[in-house]
């Protein structure tokens, strides 16, 4: 038998309705054997831009109060969790510029007007606070290359980099724009990007689709003298520039993950790579190819496993002859197919309902018909719509009949990698009140919880009740939940589950059945523990027995004292209560162990065998107990058979004719 050192949970017992927690022996989660619902999926990554360029989301405008800041960027968290979103992807690097402190790059016009001046909190730290006590991910979003939507420099600050070492930039189609082929260029852009790992607790870096700028006719890029310079061993300049954004995508992915592993690398690349007209591997397509046009070879980032997933902007409709979102969607998920890189689809929600949009974009099914088509391809882990303030405009209505569609339910983010997952965690309180029933539980090792709710009395876990999101009420963070959605007289079955920061999904909890307010019932389980147990220094912690409840239980040798370990409990009125206790057993425990129930006519003691019977509750009777908190069940050492003496949990229920 191992000894460990006894963990105080405080577990405080609410003495409102009804909370019975029934443990069960619960299996791992497994979804092979089970009939799941498209439309609830468990995983799937739902996502929306927050652009801050130009302001078009975040910040409306420039120079607001940091309160006005602060409240717009929680109204748009607020608004992916009620359209039942998991991430948000947040530009924080618009224009070669910082959304934080940044000792490489000056503070972003966009937050207060003026490049370079202080905003007067740090956004970014802000920002993933916020986003993590809603337990959305935060993915911050940078542009590599650009600089100024403008090309004149001396509109940037004077400490810009871009002014004090003008030869890594150049100008092309009236903007400003790093030069991706020089080598301290390329360094200087990851070191930004990596201070902003470093320091903040991101759950993702995303790159958009700007890579070489977008072909602007009768235009060069000035680049020549560059290749010239870098370019040696080269077939062409396309092949040199193709290596150079190769060479930030691999570098950025093997730094990111080497400082933080969990952290994910994702691209938004254009939604074409090649024309099959150009290349045989391409799409049955006939539009601008990324490979080409802006030397952004994603396919070869996605072969290679230089990112974690991949978010194409597929911003076309279904059936649209240049560019077809069907035929595009198929396509990529051929290329994901087999290498454990994520598909991701960025979908064009700027397009649903807006002027001057073609005929397919004025159906308010069409977004919603794209989720369809993904359905197809179980590739497709997830979508991203572009940007937050169409998501909230829902013109048409066509975010709303997505929603209704597809987000009736919440969903875990995909998992990624290989981690273990956390143990399964423990609940300690389920109580019915006049907000609903609220959860607590217990648990090491996890980032965040998900909490499933079933109806009736199923203390018995049920892999398929797990096996999609159907039963899923929602996630947190947090070890408390508030299940504000049960109903008075309903009664329900609650469990929960943990993941680490890459997903990876525990066991469910043993079941927390909370009865109906009609049955006038009352129970509480009050476990080693938690608060309500006391027991002396002779008492020893073990977890050697797979028979106990919770995450250990306590044992002692028997002496010819009493040295009782003592169970607390708040009880409601005084009555009849059915008591119970469960124990792990063994043949080498004691065969009297005496338990001690402060009835209210004095101390009753019942004599259990604990060499069997273990791992289930056992009745030892129906007492009359007092109203009030006091200890109601002890367990004593002052036995004359030999073998440890176990006190593990007890479970008091109020019996009602």
């Amino acid at each position: 038998m191992t000894t460990h050192p006894l963990r105080t949970i405080l577990a405080t017992i609410t003495l409102v309705l009804t909370a019975l927690v029934v443990p069960a022996t619960a299996p791992a989660v497994s979804a092979a054997a089970c009939t799941t619902d498209p439309a609830t999926p468990k995983r799937q990554l739902r996502g929306m831009w927050v652009s801050s360029v130009a302001n078009i989301d975040w910040p409306s405008s420039a120079g607001l109060s940091v309160a006005t800041q602060q409240a717009e960027f929680r109204a748009w968290l607020d608004l992916a969790v009620s359209k039942r979103m998991n991430a948000v992807f947040v530009q924080v690097r618009p224009t070669a510029d910082a959304f934080w402190p940044s000792s490489y790059e000056p503070w972003s016009q966009w937050l207060t007007g003026t490049q370079g001046k202080d905003p007067g909190y740090d956004p970014m730290a802000f920002m993933v606070a916020e986003a993590h006590a809603r337990n959305l991910e935060f993915h911050a979003w940078f542009n590599p290359y650009r600089i100024a939507n403008d090309d004149d420099p001396s509109k940037l600050v004077a400490t810009h980099p871009a002014r004090t070492h003008p030869s890594w930039r150049f100008a092309y189609g009236g903007k400003l724009v790093y030069n991706p082929g020089i080598p301290e260029v390329r360094d200087f852009i990851e070191d930004a990007i990596m201070d902003a790992v470093t320091r903040y607790d991101l759950d993702g870096v995303h790159l958009d689709d700007y890579f070489y700028p977008y072909p602007v006719s009768g235009q060069t890029i000035p680049d020549a003298a560059t290749y010239a310079q870098y370019g040696s061993g080269f077939s062409s300049i396309a092949a040199w520039r193709r290596e150079n954004v190769n060479l930030l995508v691999r570098e950025l992915d093997q730094r990111i993950h080497t400082a933080k592993s969990w952290v994910a690398f994702g691209i938004s690349p254009f939604g074409i790579w090649r024309n099959a007209s150009t290349d045989p591997l391409g799409s049955s397509t006939s539009g601008l190819q990324s490979y080409d046009a802006i030397y952004a070879d994603s396919r070869l980032w996605v072969k290679q496993g230089w990112v974690d997933y991949l978010a194409p902007q597929i911003y076309w409709n279904i059936g649209y002859s240049a560019a077809d979102y069907a035929v595009l969607t198929a396509w990529w998920s051929g290329v994901v197919r087999g290498t454990g890189v994520q598909l991701v689809v960025g979908q064009a929600a700027y397009r649903a309902g807006a002027s001057g949009q073609d005929a397919a974009w004025q159906d308010a099914a069409e977004l919603s018909d794209h989720l369809y088509d993904n359905r197809k391809h179980p590739e497709v882990a997830g979508d991203i719509y572009f940007s937050a303030k169409d998501v909230k405009a829902n013109r048409i209505g066509a975010i709303a009949a997505l929603v209704a569609a597809h987000y009736t339910k919440p969903a875990l983010p995909p998992a990624r990698g290989t981690a273990a997952a956390p143990a399964a965690p423990t609940i300690t309180a389920a109580t019915r009140g006049s907000g609903g029933v609220a959860l607590s539980w217990q648990a090491s090792g996890a980032t965040a919880y998900a909490i499933y709710r079933v109806d009736g009395s199923q203390p018995a876990a049920d892999p398929c009740a797990y096996a999609d999101a159907r039963n899923l009420l929602g996630t947190t963070r947090q070890t408390a939940f508030t299940d504000t959605k049960a109903t008075a007289t309903g009664t329900y079955t609650y469990y929960v589950t943990a993941l680490n920061r890459t997903h990876q999904e525990s066991a469910p909890s043993a079941g927390s059945v909370v009865t109906g307010s009609g049955s006038g019932a009352f129970s509480v389980v009050v476990d080693n523990s938690d608060a309500g147990f006391t027991a002396g220094p002779n008492w020893g912690t073990s977890s050697f027995s797979a028979q106990l409840y919770g995450a250990d239980y306590r044992f002692a040798d028997p002496v010819a004292a009493s040295d009782p370990a003592w169970y607390q409990a708040a009880i409601p009125s005084a009555g009849s209560y059915r008591v119970e206790v469960w124990y792990a057993a063994n043949a080498g425990y004691n065969s009297a162990t005496p338990y001690i129930v402060a009835a209210s006519g004095g101390n009753q003691s019942v004599a259990v065998d604990q060499r069997t019977g273990g791992g289930q509750w056992r009745t030892l009777g129906t007492y009359t107990l007092n109203a009030g908190t006091y200890n109601v069940v002890g367990v004593s050492r002052w036995t004359t058979t030999t073998g440890y003496v176990i006190a593990d949990a007890v479970r008091i229920t109020k019996v009602t004719s």
